[in-house]
């Protein structure tokens, strides 16, 4: 990242873009993002489904404008520091989770799998989406894919 051009963390919009400064790790900003993302899980998982969607939701939205006007402020597309879309996509996968460290353990792992992988369609929306939708939705997708197989590896091994 020390080529990139550096976020002005005391831009509010730069600091939640860059996951409250934990983008800016030296190395794998994605995954230092998504361990914040799991600190910031945690109470939101004490809230009723319904509350947890509705602040999903502002999460996406809000992450769409954050990552595009961070993206336009930096000139640089999809800057491996901004890591609201991480926040977005492990919240997508940990909807409706069984409580416990395993859950969070887990869904932080597959989370970062599919991430990084990213299967189809992911890797086609990643290249072919523009803007601040475009940071977003492959996290937004490898979160349902991690959501996805964390809900059947829990129906199959019912912790």
């Amino acid at each position: 990242m020390s080529s990139l051009p550096r976020p002005d963390l005391r831009n509010p919009v730069h600091l939640l873009a860059f996951g409250f400064g934990s983008g800016c790790a030296p190395v794998a900003p994605g995954t230092f993002g998504t361990l914040t993302a799991v600190a910031l899980y945690v109470p939101l998982s004490w809230l009723p489904l319904a509350w947890y969607l509705l602040v999903l939701g502002l999460v996406i939205v809000a992450g769409i404008w954050l990552c595009g006007r961070t993206s336009k402020d930096l000139g640089v597309h999809d800057h491996g520091g901004i890591v609201w879309d991480e926040f977005a996509g492990y919240f997508v996968t940990m909807i409706a989770a069984p409580p416990g460290w395993i859950s969070l353990a887990l869904g932080f792992v597959l989370f970062r799998l599919f991430d990084i992988w990213k299967p189809w369609p992911i890797r086609l929306l990643d290249r072919r989406v523009g803007g601040g939708l475009g940071i977003m939705v492959d996290d937004l997708l490898a979160g349902v894919y991690a959501l996805l197989l964390l809900q059947l590896i829990h129906r199959v091994w019912l912790w």
